[in-house]
């Protein structure tokens, strides 16, 4: 579902990505850890092309990522994305932001986008809160309409970008838990996170990535239980010794 061969990303002088070859089967979680700077992120950003890449070829369901224009909007329709901010419109109501994209990319009408809105945004526990604006939300409740926003152009792939960075420790829990029922619900998902605790229970595979280099790729249990490089050894004593 998510083909990622030979792909380098240099910032300047600075080699961010190097010689990435990663694949996703379909209904696969993969979850990526590491290290800061370990380019986590970037490679997150590279699959729909918010970061364009040197060189490589990187593919969503068997389609090339198109350079620009109106092929590369109907690929991203394909491909959700949630993001450590929310990114909601502060002048529209929880359910407006969820209606706008299938209305404009889709080409929903305005009862068929408001019908999906409010099963997705049930779905995320949060239909009763459909009038109120983003503000009116707790950061949890945000990112979960950010979630629904992202189901509701019916993507063949979920991308997380460290999505529960911004929230306080007791709003987590509520978002990873939306996230762990897609997950088994079959959805295709590529997180970039810092939770351990999701890793462990919702992955298939873990990727462990540091200075631009995917060093392992694993089973979360392989990976917890006996890391291959001294690089993840590290991290790993690090994360869990708190």
């Amino acid at each position: 579902m998510i083909s990622m061969k030979g792909v380098n990303k240099h910032f300047g002088p600075l080699h961010v990505l190097r010689d990435i070859n990663l694949e996703v089967t379909r209904g696969q979680v993969v979850v990526v850890l590491g290290p800061s700077g370990s380019g986590k992120s970037t490679l997150c950003r590279t699959i729909n092309r918010l970061e364009t890449t040197d060189t490589g070829t990187i593919a969503v369901d068997g389609q090339a990522l198109p350079a620009e224009g109106k092929a590369l909007t109907r690929y991203r329709a394909d491909v959700g994305m949630v993001f450590q901010s929310f990114n909601l419109f502060a002048h529209k109501t929880i359910l407006e932001n969820v209606m706008l994209a299938p209305q404009k990319v889709r080409r929903l009408s305005k009862i068929e986008a408001r019908d999906r809105a409010m099963v997705l945004l049930e779905r995320v526990g949060i239909a009763n809160q459909a009038d109120k604006l983003p503000a009116q939300l707790s950061g949890g409740q945000q990112q979960r309409v950010a979630i629904a926003r992202a189901l509701a152009m019916e993507p063949k792939v979920m991308l997380f970008d460290e999505p529960t960075s911004a929230l306080d420790p007791e709003m987590v829990t509520e978002v990873l838990e939306v996230m762990s029922s897609l997950a088994r619900g079959g959805m295709t998902m590529l997180v970039v996170t810092h939770e351990m605790g999701f890793a462990r229970r919702a992955a298939d595979r873990v990727v462990f990535m540091a200075d631009g280099q995917i060093l392992e790729d694993t089973t979360p249990n392989e990976f917890f239980s006996n890391p291959a490089t001294p690089r993840a050894q590290d991290f790993l004593s690090k994360i869990l010794s708190h």
